[in-house]
């Protein structure tokens, strides 16, 4: 059985998009939230890959939140064993502070909550072949840490995406974002679409319609070279992993 461990934060966070590909390829999602007690696998060898979610709270709240402690100190093992890493949002940011890199608010206290452009860098095109519009929904955004390779960039968040080593990546947006995400965050969290930065609802769902294809194109792209740690062929990503 082929399985992936994702990590969330929320009792009713689910992995959008993200899930529905890898199960679609035939992967087994074991699903953690240690948020809520559930201890976090110590054996990773049942895993080929490892992914963690974003949520409420921030990559520095360890002294405050001892699941934000433990898992910090999991991912440090993670890295030790090799296991393919990628980390989404807060995921993103707690790979950073392993790393030894800052999570720091934006200096003019500006959120990204929407739809933002996203442009490859050099080193990154192996993995973004062209600008996208990617979602956000963050007060905070990660510094690159030594010895990582920022793959792509933002405007108000400088850092959008990095890797480290061979199988260790951070995105600082939302690949796994779906139409019933986007209602169920701005429904239930509607108080931060007031916040500067932050895009007005109507507006989630008319860039969804326009940006969405494209980033589920390249977010299975991704996935598969993240998980065979190799650049993708189209016939190999698009059919099966």
């Amino acid at each position: 059985m082929r399985q992936i461990l994702m990590v969330v934060h929320q009792e009713t966070s689910n992995p959008g998009l993200v899930g529905q590909v890898l199960q679609e390829w035939g992967y087994t999602l074991d699903i953690h939230c240690p948020a809520i007690g559930q201890p976090l696998p110590t054996a990773l060898d049942a895993y080929e890959g490892i992914i963690v979610f974003g949520g409420p709270m921030s990559a520095n709240d360890d002294d405050t939140l001892p699941f934000i402690r433990q898992e910090l100190d999991w991912i440090a093992q993670v890295l030790e064993a090799e296991t393919p890493y990628l980390g989404i949002c807060l995921g993103a940011q707690m790979l950073a502070r392993v790393l030894g890199a800052r999570v720091v608010s934006h200096s003019e206290a500006l959120r990204e909550i929407g739809y933002f452009p996203l442009h490859p860098t050099s080193p990154g095109r192996d993995f973004f072949d062209r600008p996208m519009h990617v979602y956000q929904w963050h007060k905070e955004g990660f510094e690159l840490a030594a010895g990582c390779t920022l793959l792509a960039q933002g405007g108000l968040f400088p850092n959008q995406a990095f890797r480290y080593r061979q199988n260790a990546f951070g995105l600082q947006f939302h690949p796994e974002i779906t139409a019933d995400l986007i209602d169920h965050w701005t429904s239930n969290a509607a108080d931060q679409l007031l916040l500067p930065g932050a895009q007005a609802r109507p507006l989630h769902f008319y860039q969804h319609q326009l940006y969405s294809q494209t980033v589920e194109n390249w977010l299975r792209r991704f996935l598969w070279q993240w998980l065979h740690q190799q650049p993708a062929t189209a016939p190999a990503w698009s059919l099966s992993a």
